[in-house]
């Protein structure tokens, strides 16, 4: 687990990312409501450093890569270019979300639901079942303490199943008290490890607090 909210497996030299939510501002457009339309690059730039800080042999983006099923279709020729050269020299692995459920034109590498390697399973929506490493819920952990409030991506696991932050610029989040994480875990007493600017913050979920 990484403070950008990565997974990297050095012994398989995998690198796994969750909810990139690419097109958000562009989606929000097509409503009429204005965000910033750089929501894509910098995810990618983001993206860009972890991989070649890490320099995986496969990358495995965990489904909601894009944020409506037309968002490839608006990407803009200069990020689709950084996508391409991310992708150059190593497997790309784009598993299906909700939000992109059925395979994008022209954006590289291969699709699929679900993807086994060893004992893990890699799929977007998490079941709570053993050895799962999923995204889809944001999670988020808000912590409390000396007057302060701070509200951080976090990774969530009991140890069995890990939830992963979203790595997509625009993404938002849940918190992690939400019942949706205990439907997950089982349990509220489940760990949480918060993404901090140089490290990572381990506590448990219990003592977060809601919103």
């Amino acid at each position: 687990m990484n403070c950008d909210g990565a997974l990297y497996w050095p012994d398989e030299r995998v690198l796994v990312v969750s909810d990139l939510h690419l097109e958000k501002g562009s989606s929000f457009a097509t409503r009429g409501v204005l965000l910033p339309p750089y929501d894509t690059a910098a995810t990618l730039a983001r993206l860009s450093f972890a991989i070649a800080r890490l320099a995986p042999r496969v990358v495995i983006a965990l489904g909601d890569s894009f944020h409506d099923g037309n968002g490839s279709a608006r990407i803009a020729p200069t990020d689709r270019a950084a996508l391409a050269g991310l992708q150059r020299g190593r497997d790309w692995i784009w598993i299906a979300g909700n939000h992109d459920p059925d395979p994008a034109d022209g954006i590289g590498g291969s699709f699929g639901g679900a993807l086994a390697i060893g004992g893990l399973v890699f799929r977007h929506e998490p079941t709570g079942a053993k050895g799962e490493i999923a995204g889809h819920l944001h999670p988020v952990a808000r912590v409390t303490g000396g007057g302060r409030s701070v509200s951080r991506r976090c990774f969530a696991s009991d140890g069995a199943t890990l939830v992963m932050p979203a790595f997509g610029a625009f993404a938002g989040g849940l918190n992690v008290r939400n019942r949706a994480f205990a439907g997950v875990f089982g349990t509220p007493a489940f760990t949480v490890h918060l993404l901090g600017d140089e490290r990572l913050y381990v506590l448990n979920a219990a003592r977060c607090a809601a919103d």
